[in-house]
C-alpha cells in the first residue's frame, strides 16, 4: 500500500478541502495554501464536506474528527462506504488524544497520518503539504 506522502508527491498544485467546524482555522489555512497556489475549499459541517468530496475530486482531505452532530468518524465511515478510494487522501487534524479503539478504527480504514492541533501553518506546510510534492 502506498503511503499518503508517496501518493501526493506527484501533484504540484493540489485541490485541498478542509473539513472542520472552526471556520477560523480554515480561513488561516486558506490564506496560506492559496498563496502556495493550491486550490483550497472548506466546509464547517461534516455532512456538507462529505457531499463536496463525493461530487468533486480532491487530492487532499484535511479532516477534524470532533465536530458537533456529524463527526469526522461518521464522515470516514460514510466515505468508506460511498467512495472508498478517497480514504487514502485523508489527513486527520485533531486536538483530542485518540484512544486505542479510535486509533485501530483509523488504521483499519487506511488512515496513516494524524496530526495534533493546534498545528501551525508552518508545520502544516513542512510536515503535511510540502512532503507530498
Amino acid at each position: 500500500m502506498t503511503s499518503i506522502y508517496e501518493y501526493f508527491r506527484r501533484f504540484d498544485i493540489m485541490r485541498i478541502i478542509h473539513i472542520d467546524d472552526h471556520h477560523e482555522i480554515s480561513s488561516i489555512f486558506s490564506d496560506i495554501l492559496t498563496i502556495e497556489n493550491h486550490d483550497f475549499q472548506s466546509a464547517v459541517d461534516g455532512k456538507v464536506g462529505l457531499e463536496m468530496v463525493l461530487k468533486n475530486n480532491y487530492e487532499l482531505i484535511l479532516l477534524d474528527l470532533y465536530m458537533p452532530g456529524y463527526s469526522g468518524f461518521d464522515f470516514l465511515a460514510d466515505l468508506k462506504r460511498k467512495k472508498p478510494s478517497e480514504i487514502r487522501k485523508v489527513i486527520i487534524l485533531t486536538s483530542h488524544q485518540l484512544d486505542e479503539a479510535q486509533t485501530r478504527f483509523l488504521m483499519k480504514l487506511g488512515i496513516d497520518s494524524v496530526h495534533r492541533k493546534p498545528i501551525s501553518v508552518q508545520r502544516l506546510l513542512t510536515h503535511v503539504v510540502k512532503p507530498l510534492h
